[in-house]
């Protein structure tokens, strides 16, 4: 600022900000009012340390700078644009001054010696070259530390006999002992070292860990507000990928604050080179999105079998239908805890580092489970085979209930890790699922074929769209190939993605439910596999599905009522034309081995707790303009209308908010291509 003075002719005012008060400011102005209305001469304030004047000072200034009548330089170890009013730095052009080069010091040291008038060129001084080397090397940029050291040591140095100063090493050594550090531990300097610390551990690089460590450690920073540091990062940026972190760093800690300093910089080092080594996760950051659903989406009220059944249960059905994990396979049992407008929401993403790749499958298995179960529901052929119309009409939450009843999730989960168990699939196989829905087994799929590649048949568009989404959280070469379209239209669908595509293993679920003709589906399956690949399919036998009139007590009606009532359900599913209920575990078994493959068929029967509502009730007595006929509609071909009427009052008597026991059969079929 002096040289900018001299060099202009400008007059020169330097005050100190710590110093200083309003008087100053108000008398430095005088003054330069009086030069510039005299002598038209301009006026250089210069205030050192600026970021100690507060507002006030700070805006006694801005009206003078505005106007010309000083030109403000101001001096500041702190970010000015955090520091200074926004008002002058606007106004400002702001340098900053790095630290010089060891050159530069060299030149500032030999200035020193040779000047002789602001320095020591009077007298016989000579500096060892190793002792300017030290001088220069622990002054760390700071041209202030040089000149100190240097004046210390002619300073106290005794000349020899011939009047010759000598600063050799060892005299250098004396008078700069510790190495000059720029740190403030509430600067700019303090966040910007702890910011690499902090980066650091995150890019697990213990190196440059523990030498930001050092650096703090080595300019006074408060270890406390180290460690303070390390146990959030232990919680945002380790997480469950190594669960015993925050221990570590919680023990560590807990010693330093036992042991204190020195010694505790061992503690604090420990800390630090667990967490840079550990795997990370910050799949912690999930409760953030957590917390932004709260504030942005419409508040869901607490599932009624989530609520404190200790009070309202008798008059509200609080705490009604909740499952009990730990009376279960594994302590785990697939209902809702979400509210059920964020069903599906997904907020923790497990990584594959540590602990938590460990994890993962389980996770991601169970939330397979379970979004099998919400999407597909109960109410499919596996359940209500005979008024099944694929069209969701319960409320959402009788099928969560049913759900929750049946244990729909556990079941999918057991029925996921047979078929695939029974698939074989090996990494590095091509796999295709049939029929995709939920993508229960595409994703199971994925996680045992993952040098392979999957391919998945969605049955609409929306099934599809569903599938994108969830595929979007994968890496782009882990994604299953989702191909959109009917059971005979796969061929066609491989050949446009994959020309002569062969598949290791093909899998599904109820995928030959609906085909009318499985003949031909089973010859073009056998011509999609390889030799020695594997088909694995469960198929739900609508043939041998619960019988409705087994329910009620029948005879109530009058036996030849009742006679009507049974012969008329059966006839349901002794319809010859019927594709969904005129085949059984037999004739699929004789159609894939007439195909070419070699056929075991395993037949199971599965009973489920049902409860029936209202509207399950109003499905099987409604008369139905699309799709399959209901229940009702079947009985009106052999029954008259005041005798159905007689059966539905029957069912509603009998049946409704009943929690019955459902049968069903399932053809698990395993083939293999010789």
């Amino acid at each position: 600022a002096r040289i900018i003075a001299n060099t202009t002719q400008a007059h020169f005012i330097a005050i100190n900000a710590v110093l200083a008060g309003v008087k100053d400011i108000r008398a430095a102005i005088a003054t330069a009012q009086e030069r510039r209305g005299m002598f038209g001469q301009k006026t250089i304030l210069f205030v050192d340390e600026v970021h100690r004047f507060n507002k006030a000072q700070q805006d006694a200034l801005l009206p003078h700078v505005e106007n010309g009548v000083v030109i403000l330089i101001g001096a500041t170890t702190e970010n000015p644009y955090f520091e200074v009013n926004k008002a002058l730095v606007s106004r400002s052009r702001i340098f900053q001054l790095t630290t010089l080069t060891e050159q530069d010091l060299r030149r500032i040291a030999q200035m020193a010696l040779t000047d002789r008038e602001r320095g020591y060129g009077r007298l016989d001084v000579r500096i060892d070259d190793d002792a300017l080397d030290h001088l220069v090397n622990v002054a760390n940029g700071d041209a202030r530390a040089v000149l100190n050291a240097l004046e210390l040591a002619v300073e106290t140095t005794p000349p020899d006999d011939e009047g010759v100063i000598v600063v050799d090493l060892t005299v250098a050594e004396e008078s700069i002992q510790r190495r000059a550090v720029l740190y403030d531990k509430e600067g700019d300097v303090h966040f910007d070292t702890i910011s690499a610390f902090i980066k650091s551990l995150r890019g697990s690089d213990p190196d440059a860990a523990l030498y930001w460590l050092a650096k703090m450690v080595y300019a006074g920073e408060d270890p406390r507000f180290i460690f303070r540091r390390m146990l959030i990062f232990a919680g945002e940026d380790v997480g469950l990928a190594d669960p015993n972190a925050i221990n570590v760093v919680n023990s560590c800690a807990q010693a330093f604050d036992r042991v204190g300093l020195p010694e505790g910089r061992f503690h604090l080092a420990e800390a630090c080179l667990y967490l840079a080594t550990a795997p990370k996760s910050n799949a912690t950051l999930g409760f953030f999105d957590a917390l932004r659903t709260v504030e942005e989406e419409p508040e869901g009220d607490v599932p009624t079998h989530l609520r404190d059944a200790s009070c309202d249960r008798e008059g509200f059905g609080h705490g009604e239908g909740y499952l009990y994990p730990h009376a279960y396979r594994g302590h785990w049992v697939a209902q809702q805890y979400l509210p059920d407008i964020l069903q599906g929401k997904t907020f923790y993403s497990p990584s594959d580092q540590g602990y938590e790749a460990s994890i993962a499958a389980q996770v991601a298995r169970r939330r397979e489970a379970q979004l099998a179960a919400m999407m597909e529901g109960v109410y499919t052929p596996t359940l209500e085979i005979l008024t099944f119309t694929g069209s969701g009409v319960d409320s959402q939450s009788d099928r969560w209930l049913q759900r929750t009843i049946s244990n729909a999730g556990e079941r999918l989960g057991a029925l996921r890790d047979r078929i695939i168990a029974s698939a074989r699939i090996q990494r590095h196989h091509l796999v295709l699922d049939l029929h995709a829905a939920s993508g229960l087994l595409t994703w199971e799929a994925l996680r045992r074929a993952p040098e392979g590649t999957v391919y998945t048949l969605a049955r609409n568009a929306q099934d599809a769209e569903a599938l994108q989404q969830m595929a979007a959280n994968l890496a782009e070469l882990r994604r299953p190939i989702i191909l959109v379209g009917k059971l005979e239209q796969a061929p066609q669908l491989l050949a446009a993605q994959a020309p002569g595509v062969l598949f290791d293993a093909i899998v599904g679920r109820n995928a030959l439910i609906l085909e009318p003709d499985k003949a031909a589906c089973a010859q073009s399956l056998t011509q999609l596999l390889r030799p020695g690949a594997h088909l694995v399919l469960a198929e739900t036998i609508p043939r041998h599905t619960q019988r409705l009139y087994r329910l009620i007590d029948a005879r109530t009606l009058g036996s030849a009522l009742a006679d009507r009532l049974i012969e008329a359900e059966e006839a349901i599913y002794a319809d010859a034309s019927d594709a969904m209920t005129n085949w059984d575990a037999v004739d699929l078994e004789e159609t894939f081995a007439a195909a070419g493959l070699e056929v075991a068929v395993q037949v199971e029967r599965e009973r489920t707790e049902v409860r029936v509502t209202h509207s399950m009730l109003d499905r099987w007595f409604t008369v139905h303009a699309n799709g399959r006929p209901g229940y009702s509609q079947r009985l009106g071909e052999q029954m008259a209308v005041e005798e159905i009427t007689q059966v539905e009052s029957l069912f509603r008597k009998q049946l409704l908010n009943q929690v019955i026991l459902w049968e069903s059969r399932i053809c698990y079929l395993a083939a293999r291509k010789s």
